[in-house]
């Protein structure tokens, strides 16, 4: 209940919490509980997919970003938007940042320091 209430809209919590139904894939997407629906097939080409896609950007840039994300949600509003404010700038002021505009603009492959 705490983990899905928190998760998704509180009537669909409510719905699924007080019938007890199981719900279809279809649903899940439209509730927000998975962000996408694919074939068995290509389950595992997608995971791959993404974790090639992961893997390819900037560990500290995730490392921070994924940070902020969490701290973020726990603040109120304008803490939060204070607290993203300077992640950013944490994030801008990283050699990373420096590397993945000068690949972008020199059209190259990003070499990461993890600085």
């Amino acid at each position: 209940m705490v983990a899905l209430s928190r998760n998704i809209a509180p009537k669909h919590a409510m719905q699924m919490l007080l019938s007890g139904e199981f719900i279809d894939a279809a649903d899940a997407l439209r509730f927000g509980l998975v962000n996408e629906i694919v074939a068995k097939d290509e389950l595992e080409s997608r995971t791959f997919d993404f974790a090639r896609k992961l893997a390819s950007k900037s560990p500290l840039t995730l490392a921070i970003g994924k940070r902020a994300f969490y701290r973020q949600a726990e603040m109120p509003l304008a803490q939060a938007y204070a607290y993203a404010s300077g992640a950013m700038a944490e994030n801008l002021l990283a050699g990373d940042a420096r590397e993945g505009i000068n690949a972008f603009l020199t059209k190259r492959q990003p070499i990461w320091s993890g600085r």
